[in-house]
């Protein structure tokens, strides 16, 4: 079912609105998103950097205090006190490593003065870290699952959306997976821990997918919004409806008063023969009488006055006939767009072409058609022509109904044509339908048509109706095109 051109653009509205409001909220959600990973990242890698800074710290002491070397060494306490130490060990000054790779550690250590990274096995969680210094050098591993100070973490591991990594060298050591499905948008984080001699990479990255906007409050947008056009939609149909009224009832007025003018001028015309009998018969016997002996003056008197009345009624009945005559129609006309003037009456009709089930049709050409009329007589003429095709459709079901307006330019006129799939007209009526007077409708005046007739005379034009095959008829108004 096709919504009406108004509903549909309410629909647009509302739709259009949910949907900017909508972008609105996810960017701000988003915005929010983004700024609270950034905020738990940026906490993490101070977290982390705290302990690799400690560690350095740790190294330094325990090389600057040279604890004696023995079973119970300072060194060997260091395990119990921080948990992420797994082993500490010292080379004597004229002792070997027996590792190369601590050796070569020891041998960048002495040159930078600083802790050196001696190697990383992530896969396994483990990492060395050896200061060179006199008389003895100190080589310590890490367990990475320890070096995270979990009770401060601002993520819930388990459950946190962020995966967080330690990466160094192509390889990488997972804090906490966070969510890799697929989704939207991606949030990333990257920056070097404060540590030379542990120089890993702390990486988060966040995953922002459809159930991560907010939907609760686009939805609430949407139905705030549903309810703001529904308002403006009400009061645009009210004042539309106020409109049509106001423009319904002045059309109605002026064919009112068209059609008093109609009933006026027929009345005279109809009232003045007579009168023009009396008027002659009073005067052939008022000459009569004057070849009459018998109260002669008397005769003359009484159709002296006779004379006079109907004289008297000829002039009021000529009176009225140029009261009501409409003045001369060349002096309105104007330039006037048929298709506009159609648009016009169908749009004060809707109502009626709804409630009788019937979709009229406009049909126009490429080209605009403007004729020279006077714009309230063309709307007064095309308000009747429809009426009347309203009026016999009512006499065929609903599902036969058909009535199309039809504009075009042929042989110098301007052309339209409403053309109904009503019950027609009968070969008899044809010739009488504009007659003042003549109806087959039940309660009808008869002056409707004979108005419109007139009218398009009035403006330099004509109205012409053919019965439609195998039913219904067409009305076909033909008005000189206005000049460019």
């Amino acid at each position: 079912m096709r919504l009406p051109g108004r509903h549909r653009a309410a629909l647009a509205l509302w739709v259009l609105l949910t949907a900017l409001g909508g972008a609105a909220l996810a960017r701000l959600e988003l915005a929010r998103l983004q700024d609270l990973f950034e905020t738990d990242a940026r906490i993490a890698h101070r977290l982390l950097s705290q302990r690799v800074v400690q560690h350095e710290a740790v190294l330094a002491t325990v090389a600057l205090l040279q604890p004696p070397a023995g079973a119970e060494a300072a060194e060997q306490r260091l395990p119990a006190l921080y948990p992420q130490i797994l082993s500490v060990h010292r080379r004597e000054r004229d002792a070997d490593w027996g590792d190369a790779v601590l050796a070569a550690a020891e041998s960048r250590s002495r040159v930078t003065g600083r802790p050196a990274l001696a190697d990383v096995d992530f896969a396994r969680g483990r990492y060395r870290v050896v200061l060179a210094a006199a008389p003895a050098s100190f080589a310590t591993e890490f367990d990475l699952g320890k070096v995270v100070p979990w009770n401060e973490w601002p993520m819930n591991p388990p459950t946190s959306p962020v995966r967080v990594t330690l990466e160094y060298g192509g390889q990488q050591f997972l804090l906490q997976p966070g969510d890799e499905g697929a989704g939207l948008w991606t949030l990333s984080f990257r920056k070097h821990l404060a540590a030379e001699s542990q120089p890993f990479d702390l990486v988060a990255r966040r995953i922002v997918g459809w159930a991560d906007l907010p939907w609760r409050w686009i939805a609430l947008w949407a139905l705030a919004m549903a309810a703001a056009v529904a308002a403006w939609h009400w009061l645009r149909t009210q004042r539309a409806e106020r409109r049509r009224a106001e423009e319904l009832l002045r059309l109605g007025q002026v064919a009112r008063l068209n059609t008093l003018g109609e009933l006026a001028a027929g009345m005279a015309h109809e009232l003045n023969q007579p009168l023009a009998a009396v008027l002659a018969s009073t005067q052939a016997a008022r000459r009569l009488l004057q070849d009459d002996p018998p109260e002669l003056e008397t005769a003359r008197g009484a159709m002296r006055q006779a004379e006079e009345q109907a004289r008297r009624a000829a002039d009021v009945l000529g009176r009225l006939r140029r009261g009501v005559e409409r003045p001369a129609a060349a002096a309105a006309l104007q330039p006037v767009v048929l298709a506009q003037a159609v648009r016009n009456a169908l749009y004060l009709l809707e109502p009626e072409f709804a409630r009788r089930q019937v979709s009229p049709r406009l049909e126009t050409g490429e080209q605009e058609v403007a004729v020279r009329a006077e714009p309230v007589a063309l709307e007064q003429i095309i308000h009747n022509l429809l009426t009347n095709a309203l009026q016999a459709l009512e006499q065929v079901p609903p599902g036969e109904r058909r009535l199309s307006v039809r504009v075009e330019q042929e042989s110098g006129q301007g052309a339209l044509t409403v053309d109904d799939s009503g019950p027609g007209i009968a070969p008899d009526v044809l010739p009488r339908i504009f007659e003042p007077f003549f109806t087959t409708r039940e309660h009808g005046l008869g002056l409707g048509l004979s108005l419109c007739e007139s009218l398009a005379a009035g403006m330099g034009g004509r109205l012409g109706v053919q019965a439609r095959s195998p039913r219904g008829a067409a009305f076909t108004l033909r008005l000189p095109l206005a000049t460019p």
